[in-house]
């Protein structure tokens, strides 16, 4: 992630964007319970701010960390629920019932934008757990947040057509395949959290471009700090984020780098 960072210093200096003058909404952090020993609730927000994030959609197992974030930086943290209480439930919340007690206890005691990231691929976006997941967020009305392949994504939206997903990691699909699921679906937005092949050696991959350019309203970026030691990569990956955006006409780096997940997420920021 450093190295990626040195490639594009040049064109961070450069740029007509003006890359270090960009906002960076990051729309994947977790704080999970195993984080909090290494870097405490005062040293998360200082790294999230070191970063110059305009803002952060979090979640963490259990949501006690993403409480202790927001109480100290509600202008910074966007909160979501995920359907995990530890390490180690993202295959097993799918066949677990006290995964939707533990939902709604939380739903009726504090604000969420979300709920997610929850892991479900195929078949699986059909299990009961898994519909009533998404009944939930449709009587709350919030966004799914899905690490999900395409499949999945297509049962989701069979569920509740009117649903706003945020696609994970774009599914680690291919650019074709994220372009057509634009295409078939107006509410699907794409983070592109450890999608580190939209750019490299000093450009924006061209097919990555062309998806940016065609949907520019459909993309965010995220670090994704699924493990403790991915906090140590969240000021580089902003860095790096706003050196490839500033190859993109300002308009567009503006929407993808923070503009769309305001507008995403904008009735909990009111």
């Amino acid at each position: 992630m450093r190295r990626l960072a040195i490639i594009f210093a040049v064109l961070v200096l450069t740029s007509p964007t003006r890359a270090e003058e960009l906002p960076i909404f990051d729309a994947h952090i977790h704080y999970s319970h195993d984080a909090w020993a290494p870097y405490p609730p005062d040293k998360a927000i200082a790294i999230l701010r070191a970063a110059g994030l305009s803002g952060a959609l979090l979640s963490s197992s259990n949501d006690e960390g993403q409480q202790r974030l927001y109480a100290l930086a509600p202008d910074l943290i966007v909160p979501e629920l995920r359907p995990y209480r530890r390490r180690g439930e993202t295959q097993s919340w799918l066949r677990d019932g006290t995964v939707l007690d533990y939902l709604e206890q939380n739903l009726v005691q504090r604000r969420y934008v979300g709920i997610g990231e929850f892991h479900v691929d195929g078949a699986d976006a059909d299990l009961p757990v898994v519909k009533r997941t998404v009944e939930l967020a449709r009587k709350h009305q919030l966004i799914l947040h899905a690490h999900s392949d395409a499949d999945a994504i297509e049962r989701l939206f069979q569920q509740w057509p009117e649903a706003r997903i945020q696609w994970a990691h774009a599914g680690f699909a291919s650019s074709e395949r994220v372009g057509a699921m634009l295409r078939k679906y107006p509410n699907l937005w794409c983070d592109l959290s450890f999608r580190y092949e939209v750019a490299g050696d000093g450009e924006i991959a061209p097919h990555w471009r062309a998806l940016f350019l065609e949907f520019p309203d459909r993309f965010m970026v995220g670090t994704d700090t699924y493990t403790p030691g991915r906090w140590d990569e969240v000021v580089s990956h902003a860095r790096w984020a706003r050196a490839w955006l500033s190859l993109l006409p300002r308009e567009v780096a503006e929407r993808i780098a923070w503009r769309n997940a305001d507008t995403l997420f904008g009735k909990w920021r009111e």
